[in-house]
């Protein structure tokens, strides 16, 4: 387990649009039919991570809550299953139905919509606001595994109530920390280059 940083996209930055199966219910979903009125969360993560596991719970409460503002959630999982099988499509379903996920879980077999969001680490969290323009982007709080820190959501409940409230963006933003995503061979952002 490789502890990485997100990257930070440059806030203003389009949501770039994706169709990625739903492993709940097999079915194609893109962008514009899962994205809310008010705004849009979407959330890399995958099923084994540490720091995911850590706050799942706490994050399923925080899309609850968001949902009532016009929020939508959307978790995607882009993990290599041939290095990571626990993430694949399969045991995504068993966890988002043990957990009843209020989200759609989305499996980026080819990880190309982590190439386009440049999500690095799970979990890496992006708030769009209501045209699809980023607000926000970092962690959900400062807890980590062991740290003892509680959860919160702070930042990440701060920005939701700061964009709801048509507030300018938080200029200090801090990057989310967790697990590396799990790149196929070959198809990391340096393999890439």
């Amino acid at each position: 387990m490789a502890l990485t940083e997100s990257y930070m996209l440059p806030l203003d930055t389009k949501a770039p649009a994706f169709s990625l199966q739903n492993v709940s219910s097999g079915s194609l979903e893109t962008l514009d039919q899962l994205k809310g009125k008010s705004g849009t969360l979407i959330v890399f993560m995958c099923n084994h991570c540490p720091y995911v596991v850590h706050l799942i719970d706490a994050f399923i409460k925080s899309a609850n809550e968001f949902s009532k503002n016009g929020i939508n959630c959307i978790a995607i999982s882009s993990n290599s299953i041939i290095s990571h099988p626990q993430d694949g499509p399969e045991d995504m379903k068993k966890l988002a139905l043990r957990k009843k996920f209020p989200f759609p879980y989305l499996y980026d077999e080819s990880q190309e919509v982590a190439h386009a969001y440049k999500a690095a680490c799970t979990p890496d969290f992006y708030l769009f606001d209501s045209d699809l323009k980023l607000y926000y982007r970092g962690r959900y709080d400062d807890s980590r595994p062991g740290n003892e820190k509680p959860l919160t959501g702070k930042d990440l409940h701060e920005a939701c109530n700061a964009m709801i409230a048509k507030k300018q963006n938080i200029e200090l933003q801090y990057p989310s920390m967790g697990c590396n995503i799990k790149w196929h061979q070959g198809n990391s952002p340096e393999e890439r280059n």
